[in-house]
């Protein structure tokens, strides 16, 4: 298991300077067993949207008491994040994974035994609870097992679920709904995550060493239950295509003092619940401005390019996400691509024109969309906002951890998941209030474009040298 992969020669950038040291073999197996395990919650995301008409009538439920089955999960994703980076120092890394694939996999049985709709949505809760560590603490194990030179090829491997869960999801759920039922969208999980279970108790290491860091109590009630108000607000917002409601405006006033309250005691604490300081960096703060603006609007995207297709020009869920396959597969390809690249350039010289082209694409979509343009048309600017999204989202991340030692890498990437879910109920929320505020496609759709342009004046102040 000591073994490793060739180092890279050729130099950095080709410059004929040292080359990249090997990536170990033990390291990318690790990479397989966290993979495997992000898969599904990724999956998950998206495999549930297309059964809500189906859950609905099976339980004789409204839609709008179904959809809890997807606001449920979120908040309860948004919940138990903050907890990682402490719990990984407390128990180890490989312990807190295989406990979240367990409880998440317990949760999925559970969810396809569900007997009403109240149980189906406590179950989801399970599930989110278990799959909310799965992510950051894969991001730990990987990042703490490769080189620091070649994290940005780590943070690749690490991207292929954002590639795969977007497009197997809703194929998937909609073939399993179908062809055998809804439970099964939940039931296919438990293998994968038996999986996962096996494969990791066999690979992961323990930790070695724990911190003993006490649990900062102060934190655990502020930052979840903050973060938790928050996007229930920002989700409700978003589906009532508003936030003046008491219903939306209390809790995203709520979550915001409370997580502003936790921000303000972390700054000072000696063992804060999540070590925010590290933003200080100007890697890791620089790196999270651009990750803000540019992943709120490209998942605000995620849900406003399928309403256009369905929508504007009535098409099918099915017809709707094979159109969308294109996107995915340039974005997946170029991801891996650019991460290998990250790790020989200045995270500038890829970041920047990542978001140029990415905008670029996004822009294209918004000033065609229309009811008569053609859609090979439509799907090549798609393709090239994918690109561009490639070039951006992993790089950005290998940015943010390359400079974090071993101890601070949990903290560092649960910082950063707390972040992209944070910026990705934003995005949703705004692009739901503002389609329903200007009644419009192309307008909703500029907006998003103007979003995601936002990430360049930060983009261009990252780091213009080589790692």
């Amino acid at each position: 298991m000591s073994t490793a992969l060739p180092a890279r020669t050729g130099g950095r950038g080709g410059n004929g300077g040292p080359p990249l040291p090997a990536v170990p073999r033990h390291a990318l197996a690790l990479a397989g067993v966290v993979v495997l395990g992000s898969f599904m919650t990724v999956l998950d995301m998206t495999i549930v949207n297309v059964a809500l008409r189906h859950l609905s009538r099976a339980f004789d439920a409204p839609l709008s008491v179904v959809q809890w089955t997807v606001t449920g999960y979120s908040l309860a994703l948004a919940t138990v994040i903050p907890v990682t980076a402490w719990a990984v120092g407390r128990y180890g890394a490989k312990r807190v994974f295989l406990t979240a694939v367990a409880l998440f996999t317990l949760g999925s049985g559970l969810t396809g035994l569900a007997w009403n709709v109240g149980s189906l949505i406590a179950f989801r809760v399970v599930q989110g609870l278990g799959g909310g560590m799965i992510v950051p603490v894969a991001m730990t194990v990987v990042l703490r097992a490769a080189p620091p030179e070649r994290k940005g090829t780590m943070m690749g491997v690490l991207g292929i679920p954002v590639l795969v869960g977007p497009m197997a999801g809703p194929v998937l759920g909609g073939v399993l709904t179908d062809a055998l039922s809804w439970r099964w969208i939940f039931f296919v999980n438990v293998p994968v995550g038996a999986l996962a279970l096996l494969l990791g108790a066999r690979v992961m290491r323990d930790d070695g060493e724990r911190t003993g860091r006490p649990l900062d109590l102060a934190g655990l009630l502020t930052l979840p239950p903050g973060l938790a108000l928050l996007l229930y607000g920002l989700t409700l917002g978003g589906e009532r295509g508003g936030f003046g409601t008491p219903g939306a405006v209390v809790p995203v006033v709520a979550g915001a003092v409370l997580v502003t309250a936790f921000a303000v005691r972390a700054l000072r604490a000696a063992h804060p619940l999540l070590d925010l300081r590290l933003l200080r960096r100007a890697s890791v703060g620089r790196a999270v401005a651009t990750m803000v603006p540019f992943s709120a609007a490209y998942f605000g995207s995620m849900i406003l390019v399928p309403l256009y297709w369905q929508q504007e020009r009535g098409l099918s869920a099915t017809q709707a996400g094979l159109l969308m396959v294109p996107q995915f597969l340039c974005s997946g390809t170029v991801m891996q691509i650019s991460s290998r690249i990250s790790d020989r350039v200045a995270p500038r010289a890829i970041i920047v024109p990542g978001v140029l082209v990415a905008v670029t694409g996004f822009l294209a979509f918004a000033v065609q969309a229309g009811s008569d343009v053609p859609y090979w048309r439509l799907v090549a600017s798609l393709a090239v906002m994918g690109t561009g999204v490639g070039m951006t989202n992993m790089p950005v991340m290998a940015s943010a951890t390359r400079g974090l030692a071993d101890t601070e890498v949990a903290a560092g990437s649960t910082a950063l998941n707390i972040v992209s879910q944070v910026a990705a109920s934003i995005g949703t929320a705004l692009t739901a209030s503002l389609l329903t505020a200007t009644d419009g496609f192309r307008t909703t759709l500029l907006c998003g474009a103007g979003l995601m342009a936002l990430a360049l004046p930060m983009a261009v102040r990252l780091p213009k040298h080589r790692p």
